[in-house]
């Protein structure tokens, strides 16, 4: 990720941005129930507001910076952050009771690995359960952004049927003006 990138998803504007926007939706969507999987927390903003409302969070950064940074500052709370690729991240099957994404899959280096990281989604769901993310478009502002970065952004179009494809149920995918909400379940 490039450094600007980073800097704006640690940001308080990125944060304000997360409590009036995602947030209301994450919550109107579906109960995430008590034990939560985040992929690709990065500084962690989510984690936060995740942390809150589950009585464990589970938090999966790739980056090995950011998750040293990340489990330090949340020592001692709900959350266990796990330095891993969430391919094949090592976790139990079936455990979760919601898995979420927020603006990290275009970040994958390819749609292949995307793939991979659905199937491992509906693996370590619990049945019953629900993935909950949102990602950007593919426009400009969010092209340039990721400027000297992966962006490997999702087609809006095929986002559902490649969630069936893993196993996942009843996906929801909507566009906006700059990203695509989605969710989808694991049949109970």
């Amino acid at each position: 990720m490039n450094e600007s990138h980073l800097q704006f998803l640690a940001s308080p504007e990125w944060a304000q941005m997360l409590e009036t926007d995602l947030l209301p939706w994450v919550l109107g969507v579906g109960d995430l129930g008590q034990d939560v999987l985040e992929i690709g927390p990065g500084p962690g903003l989510t984690t936060d507001l995740l942390r809150q409302r589950a009585a464990a969070v589970t938090a999966v950064e790739i980056d090995v910076d950011l998750a040293e940074a990340l489990a330090e500052r949340l020592a001692g709370t709900n959350v266990t952050v796990v330095c891993a690729d969430a391919t094949d991240g090592g976790l139990p099957a079936n455990r979760f009771s919601a898995v979420t994404c927020f603006s990290m899959l275009h970040h994958m280096p390819s749609p292949s690995l995307q793939d991979r990281l659905f199937a491992e989604i509906y693996r370590v769901l619990r049945p019953g359960g629900i993935l909950v993310g949102v990602d950007g478009l593919d426009i400009l502002p969010i092209r340039d952004g990721h400027i000297d970065d992966t962006f490997v952004p999702v087609d809006p179009d095929t986002l559902g049927d490649r969630f069936e494809a893993a196993g996942l149920t009843e996906p929801s995918v909507e566009r906006g003006d700059y990203q695509i909400r989605f969710v989808a379940r694991k049949a109970g």
